[in-house]
């Protein structure tokens, strides 16, 4: 992670005992998939490296589930936490595919970024969402065949799936023909961000003040909706004396095709901020007057949380697991109307007082999800497997 240093000291006797007393024994020995350490981090390895480090703070060193990572592993996004082995044969899919079996050596092998070895059956697999097959138009063709095929072998294979919410169980359910008794919900956590420092030089590089601007974040890929918030945003222009709205993020043309691409008409008054560091986009969140997310697919939604969790007001769409996630703390928009989009933004920049019950209901509301717990949840899955 692109993050201050690691917060604490290390995890005392005491508080490694009580520990134990939550989630019992590990059942098992456990290898987990580090092919996410050699990729950029955005939300997929996020988690990835999140359930990690919680698992490995989580027990004793005797206990610790090993990191096994490819040559071209990213150190600095590695917690010295987190006992590792770097597996040198190959890279990418053959690293995957061939190294990293051999290299679990018995271990039940965790996989927490949609695909691993698609012959190994001693393996926990999480799959985020099944976008791939209920949103196939965002994403290219060479992708989702390479997503299809893997699956088809993985749900034969793998001893159990997990995911990250109920609206993706049900939808992995129903595309893979997979039980839902297989499938086990880990809900992703948002105190990462206590380790975060807020860079707000962002602020002056972007020339925007506290509270004047709208934060959008997201790629350019369909399904994150961005050509409506840009007709959104065009529709509110006609008032110059307007905020303006802050994106960050870019696209992946490999994985999302060639369809989505920049908009050199966007209006005035929208910064383009491009990839921000976690600093940059902590202090965004905390100093936004709110956050607009009108996803048209979401497994999860962290985005949103996060905005909750350093107190910005959101307005998200009521798509996917997104109303499972922010529940009563949002203010939703109907996704497929820049209008709607337009009335909910003007809505919430027209009332003050509005926006600050958000801010603090929604911090109490995002509290609730932490890594810890999500770590205490995925080993009891694993116990059970024994």
């Amino acid at each position: 992670m692109a993050s201050a240093a690691e917060s604490g000291g290390a995890a005392s006797v005491a508080a490694i005992v009580d520990n134990r007393s939550a989630v019992g024994e590990l059942p098992m020995m456990i290898a987990i998939n580090g092919k996410f350490t050699s990729q950029r981090l955005t939300g997929v390895q996020r988690v990835a490296h999140e359930l990690t480090y919680a698992l490995c703070r989580l027990l004793p060193t005797h206990e610790s589930p090993m990191l096994l990572v490819p040559r071209d592993y990213l150190d600095d996004q590695v917690s010295p936490w987190v006992s590792r082995r770097v597996v040198p044969r190959f890279r990418g899919v053959l690293w995957e595919q061939l190294a990293l079996p051999f290299a679990a050596n018995g271990r039940t092998l965790l996989s927490l970024c949609n695909v691993g070895p698609m012959l190994m059956r001693r393996q926990v697999l999480m799959i985020h969402d099944a976008a791939i097959f209920d949103l196939p138009e965002g994403y290219s063709a060479k992708f989702r065949l390479w997503y299809r095929f893997s699956f088809a072998l993985l749900k034969r294979n793998v001893r159990h799936i997990l995911t990250v919410s109920a609206f993706s169980k049900a939808r992995i359910a129903a595309q893979l023909g997979v039980s839902p008794d297989n499938i086990s919900v880990i809900r992703n956590g948002v105190d990462h961000l206590d380790r975060v420092v807020s860079d707000y030089s962002i602020l002056n590089r972007l020339n925007v003040e506290p509270d004047g601007f709208v934060l959008i974040v997201g790629s350019l890929a369909p399904g994150k909706n961005l050509a409506r918030v840009l007709d959104a945003i065009a529709l509110l222009a006609r008032d110059r004396s307007g905020p303006k709205f802050v994106i960050a993020g870019g696209k992946n043309v490999k994985i999302f095709g060639t369809e989505a691409r920049d908009d050199g008409a966007a209006p005035e008054n929208i910064v383009w901020a491009g990839y921000v560091t976690d600093g940059e986009l902590k202090a965004l969140y905390e100093r936004a007057a709110c956050f607009v997310f009108p996803s048209l697919y979401e497994g999860f939604g962290l985005p949103p949380l996060e905005a909750m969790y350093c107190g910005c007001p959101v307005i998200a769409s009521r798509e996917g697991a997104l109303p499972e996630v922010c529940g009563d703390f949002a203010l939703y928009c109907d996704a497929r109307s820049a209008e709607d989009i337009a009335a909910k933004i003007a809505h919430l920049m027209g009332d003050a007082d509005a926006r600050q019950t958000m801010r603090v209901r929604g911090r109490e509301h995002a509290q609730k999800f932490r890594w810890k717990e999500a770590a205490t949840d995925l080993l009891r899955v694993l116990r059970g497997l024994e």
